[in-house]
């Protein structure tokens, strides 16, 4: 091998593999999408605590799989080596959110159709998920769920609160119960039929009862 076959060999090759106007427009129009990804993402969000940089991640993301798809779609030998390569990856962050598994797939979606040069479809498909993740995300359930706890001494008093809770709420359903010498702690879901909770004064007044705590609920029960 002479030195001017170094210069010849495949990798410098695939250096024009990709045109220039090619990587500016794709790269651009993932921006594109993933900004408009994150806006979706930020308006539709409903959990307990927003992540700024998730929202980050989804226009990262989206630009990213551009990239290795354009690289892929150049070169089959390397398509071939990327599939072994990502096969490695593992990801340790916990998805907390169901709806957080969603934005992550559509980002990765739109990252390879936008380099397949499918502009349309990845266009038109962005802007016809997001006002429908739009319209269900805004019609939310009226009733507000909640967690009632509430220590009482004993099962009159706990007959009681059970009682004036179904007067109170559209839904009463018993969650938990723990029983001890003396005390009986419940933790039951409730569905209010508005934001008036000063419903849990009257009922930490009720004789028996020790204490009442209401608590936000998302609707999400393990145990």
């Amino acid at each position: 091998m002479t030195f001017s076959d170094i210069f010849k060999s495949s990798f410098l090759a695939n250096v024009t593999a990709v045109s220039m106007f090619d990587m500016v427009l794709a790269l651009l129009l993932a921006f594109g999408v993933g900004v408009f990804i994150y806006l979706i993402y930020k308006k539709t969000y409903t959990g307990v605590m927003y992540s700024s940089s998730f929202g980050v991640t989804l226009v990262a993301l989206t630009m990213i799989t551009t990239l290795v798809i354009l690289a892929v779609t150049s070169n089959v030998v390397l398509s071939l080596g990327m599939v072994g390569a990502l096969s490695i990856v593992r990801f340790r962050t916990a998805i907390k959110e169901p709806l957080d598994i969603a934005f992550l797939f559509w980002s990765i979606a739109a990252g390879i159709v936008l380099a397949a040069g499918m502009i349309p479809l990845a266009v038109f498909g962005s802007v016809l998920i997001g006002l429908i993740i739009l319209f269900f995300s805004s019609r939310k359930d009226t009733s507000n769920p909640y967690i009632v706890v509430i220590d009482c001494d004993g099962h009159d008093s706990e007959e009681k609160a059970a009682a004036f809770l179904k007067e109170h709420a559209d839904k009463c359903t018993v969650k938990s119960k723990t029983a001890r010498k003396g005390s009986v702690e419940l933790s039951i879901e409730i569905r209010l039929r508005d934001d008036n909770t000063d419903f849990v004064n009257a009922l930490a007044d009720i004789e028996g009862v020790n204490s009442a705590v209401l608590v936000s609920y998302n609707g999400d029960y393990m145990g």
